[in-house]
């Protein structure tokens, strides 16, 4: 009995312990920072909370990189859009299958950064029934939308 005291003790412990170490790491006086950067393609610096605050242009909040937003609609063409929002990212397609295949999928795309790079883009698809789909199958549908996204920047003249 004596073992279980200690035990669910030690437990409680290290659980409140490691709440309060969470919550001493929400504090702080230091302000996350972002990048974004504008249509002409000039690097600018700012905090997260410049997002909220009062600006000239609204469109200066969007922080998504537009040739990995247009590619992405692109390639995944087939499948119907449900949702989208700019602002965040995020493309929630439905249902649909691909010019010849034979499964349907859908997707969710998410462009997480301004820059043209491979880490800004997080794909995630799913086959009928929330069935998973091949690691191989979700890494060839995110290059064929980088090499479209390289292909629009290039005819926009923008390498």
């Amino acid at each position: 009995m004596g073992d279980r005291m200690n035990i669910a003790r030690a437990a409680t412990l290290a659980t409140a312990f490691g709440l309060c170490a969470a919550l001493a790491a929400c504090g702080g006086d230091k302000r996350p920072t972002t990048k974004r950067v504008d249509p002409d393609m000039r690097n600018e610096s700012g905090t997260i909370w410049d997002i909220f605050g009062s600006r000239r242009n609204a469109n200066d909040a969007v922080a998504v990189n537009r040739y990995l937003w247009n590619a992405s609609l692109e390639v995944l063409n087939f499948l119907p859009v449900q949702s989208v929002d700019p602002f965040t990212g995020v493309i929630v397609t439905g249902y649909g299958t691909p010019p010849g295949g034979g499964r349907a999928y859908r997707a969710t795309v998410q462009i997480t950064d301004p820059a043209l790079d491979a880490r800004s883009l997080k794909l995630s698809m799913q086959g009928p029934g929330g069935a998973a789909v091949a690691p191989d199958t979700v890494r060839a549908v995110e290059d064929a939308i980088l090499t479209r996204a390289r292909q629009l920047r290039v005819r926009d003249g923008r390498l």
